[in-house]
């Protein structure tokens, strides 16, 4: 899946979408610091995307970066209200306890 994700960018699409599903695929394959880049992009591209947001603070706290997984999903939260979605806005609620609790 990342191969043809990458083959798409590579050719010069480039969009929200795009990112998130190479964000997710990079995430999911252990490789926070590519999907910190790519879910980075998805964000600049569509800074209302709560869903990329809640990843990349996932991302940033696999890289070892607790501040900056607090920022994103701060960032994601702001996303999330504006838009409705409380299922986002609830899950990136808990993350930030859980990185209270941790420090």
């Amino acid at each position: 899946m990342l191969e043809s994700l990458e083959k798409m960018l590579a050719k010069g699409m480039d969009n929200a979408l795009l990112r998130f599903g190479l964000g997710k695929g990079y995430l999911d394959a252990g490789d926070s610091t590519s999907a910190v880049e790519h879910l980075q992009r998805c964000v600049e591209f569509d800074p209302k995307y709560s869903a990329a947001w809640k990843l990349l603070g996932k991302a940033w706290l696999a890289s070892g970066d607790n501040a900056k997984a607090r920022q994103a999903w701060e960032q994601g939260i702001q996303a999330a209200v504006g838009h409705g979605d409380k299922q986002a806005e609830k899950e990136m609620t808990v993350f930030m306890k859980k990185l209270d609790r941790k420090g």
